[in-house]
């Protein structure tokens, strides 16, 4: 009897260590995850109070995009950019929407253009596009990210 007793003791002692499962450390957790997230997308756009009811994904970002461009437009058609440059018919403009909120526009022009005063341009869009409406950040993984993008800004000449 005390040698089955025995004989049970050490195999349960040493089949202890067969039940031991490796955990992976946390720095090995973190660069899976890190290579399993798509950094060239977010999860939600940025967005305005006028398309928050809207449900569908990309409706909600073709409304955004289409209330950023006609604010623009509506803010530089009071300029004189359409008299200074009548040729300029339409400026692509680097938007970004930082995570406080904030935004900042670069028009973005050709390398090689000479026809337009980069600087005069640049200086109009910084002075007009100051007090834009409230526009909420991009979220990836439930955290406020800046995003990036070229929105092109068709200026309505009036005749």
């Amino acid at each position: 009897m005390k040698k089955i007793v025995s004989y049970i003791l050490l195999i349960s002692l040493v089949s202890c260590q067969y039940f031991e499962k490796q955990v992976p450390s946390e720095q090995e957790l973190l660069e899976k995850e890190m290579k399993e997230i798509n950094w060239k997308e977010v999860d939600e756009y940025p967005s305005v109070a006028d398309c928050e009811a809207i449900s569908d994904e990309r409706l909600r970002k073709q409304c955004f995009f289409e209330f950023l461009a006609s604010t623009i437009q509506q803010k530089l058609s009071v300029d004189t950019l359409s008299i200074l440059y009548p040729e300029l018919d339409t400026i692509e403009v680097r938007v970004t929407v930082n995570p406080d909120a904030s935004m900042q526009f670069e028009p973005q022009f050709p390398k090689d253009t000479v026809a337009y005063d980069t600087i005069k341009i640049d200086s109009i869009l910084r002075v007009k596009l100051v007090d834009f409406p409230k526009v909420n950040p991009a979220i990836k993984r439930g955290i406020p990210v800046k995003t990036q993008f070229v929105l092109p800004v068709i200026i309505k000449t009036e005749k």
